[in-house]
C-alpha cells in the first residue's frame, strides 16, 4: 500500500461529503426561500441551516469558500438562494472577525439568509436578463425589504433585530462612524450592506462581465483614506477580493482558479487552468502569488471560463499545497500533481 494511502482515501471521502453537503445546503435553502409560507416551523429550519453552515465553515474555511463560490457561480437552483448562502457564510465569518455577541451574530446571519425573501423569484429573473429592470421591477426592488419583513412576521419571526435588519438592509449607514459607536441595528446593517454589495460584485450575471481586482477594491473600500469602509477593509483582508473558488487572469496570460488564501490579502494560492493561448492545461499549475510572479491581473466571471473543474480534486490540491509548500515548484514545472 502506498504511503498515506489510507489518509488520502479518508480525505477523498471527506471532501466528497463536503461537496455534497454544500450542494444540499444550497438546495434546501432554495426550497425554503421559494415558498416560505408553505414551510412548517420556518424559524426552526433557518436555525438548522445556520448551524449546518457553521459546521461546514469550521471544518475548513478555505475549502468552504471554494465550494461556496463555485456552487454559486454554477448554481442550478437560482441566483437568489446562492446569493443568500454566500452572504450568510460571509456574515458568519465577519461576525467572528468583529467578535459580535451571539445575539447580534445570529440576527446578522439569519437576516443575510432571508433579506431578499420578498423578491426571490424576481431576483432570479433579474440575474438572467440582459436588459435593465423595467418600471414594475424597479418598484418591486424598492419595496422588497418591507415586503420581506411582512413575510417574516407572517412566519412568526419575533426577533426584532432580525426583522429590523431585513426591513432596512438597503439603508446606507454613514461609513465614517466607527462600528463600535453605532447602535446594534445600524452596525449590523452596515456589515450586511457591505457583504451584499461584495457578493453581488463577484457573482456572475448575464448582464455583467468580470471586473478588475483594482477597480473592485476601490469601489468596495473607497478611493481615499477618509472614505474607507471599515467593514470593506476587514472583509477584503479576511477573505480576499478574489477568494477561494473565484477565477482570475494572471499577468502571464493564464486563467486560474483561486484555491486558498495566504497571509496577504489578494495574494492567494492559485491553479492555472488555461494558458495565454487559451489552451486548457493537461494538469493545473500551482502558483503562490505571494512569492512574486505571476500576479493576479483581474477577476473573471465564471462565464468567461470554459473548463470544467473536479471540485474535490481542486480542494484536495489546495490542501496538499498548503501542507507541502516545498512541493509547489515541482508541481508547476514537471508533472501532474499526485492528487489529480
Amino acid at each position: 500500500m502506498p504511503p498515506n494511502h489510507q489518509a488520502r482515501t479518508s480525505h477523498d471521502e471527506e471532501y466528497e461529503d463536503l461537496l455534497g453537503l454544500w450542494g444540499d445546503l444550497e438546495s434546501g435553502l432554495s426550497v425554503l426561500l421559494a415558498r416560505p409560507l408553505h414551510v412548517q416551523d420556518f424559524a426552526g429550519k433557518v436555525r438548522q441551516f445556520d448551524q449546518w453552515l457553521q459546521d461546514l465553515v469550521t471544518h475548513d474555511i478555505d475549502a468552504a469558500l471554494y465550494l461556496m463560490f463555485q456552487l454559486a457561480a454554477t448554481s442550478t437552483v437560482g441566483y437568489s438562494a446562492s446569493h443568500a448562502l454566500v452572504c450568510g457564510t460571509l456574515c458568519h465569518i465577519m461576525a467572528r472577525e468583529f467578535e459580535l455577541p451571539s445575539s447580534e451574530r445570529n440576527a446578522l446571519v439569519r437576516a443575510a439568509l432571508t433579506m431578499n425573501i420578498g423578491m426571490t423569484t424576481l431576483q432570479d429573473e433579474l440575474a438572467g436578463q440582459r436588459e435593465p429592470p423595467n418600471a414594475a421591477q424597479k418598484d418591486a426592488i424598492a419595496t422588497h425589504p418591507m415586503r420581506g419583513l411582512d413575510i417574516l412576521e407572517q412566519l412568526h419571526i419575533t426577533n426584532d433585530l432580525w426583522l429590523d435588519l431585513v426591513g432596512q438592509h438597503h439603508a446606507r449607514v454613514p461609513e465614517r462612524t466607527p462600528l463600535a459607536e453605532l447602535s446594534p441595528v445600524d452596525r449590523l446593517t452596515r456589515i450586511l450592506g457591505t457583504i451584499d454589495r461584495y457578493a453581488a460584485m463577484i457573482s456572475p450575471r448575464k448582464s455583467r462581465a468580470g471586473r478588475s481586482t483594482t477597480d473592485s477594491v476601490r469601489e468596495l473600500v473607497g478611493k481615499e483614506v477618509e472614505e474607507r469602509d471599515e467593514v470593506g477593509l476587514v472583509l477584503v483582508r479576511t477573505v480576499g477580493l478574489c477568494p477561494p473558488g473565484t477565477f482570475v487572469r494572471l499577468d502571464n496570460g493564464d486563467i486560474a482558479v483561486v484555491l486558498r488564501r495566504s497571509d496577504k490579502a489578494n495574494m492567494p494560492l492559485v491553479a492555472s487552468l488555461v494558458d495565454r493561448h487559451n489552451t486548457p492545461l493537461n494538469a493545473p499549475r500551482l502558483h503562490q502569488t505571494v512569492h512574486g510572479r505571476p500576479r493576479i491581473q483581474s477577476a473573471l466571471a465564471r462565464n468567461a471560463v470554459t473548463v470544467e473543474l473536479n471540485h474535490r480534486t481542486m480542494v484536495r490540491l489546495g490542501l496538499y499545497a498548503a501542507t507541502q509548500p516545498g512541493q509547489i515548484a515541482g508541481l508547476q514545472a514537471t508533472q501532474p500533481a499526485p492528487l489529480l
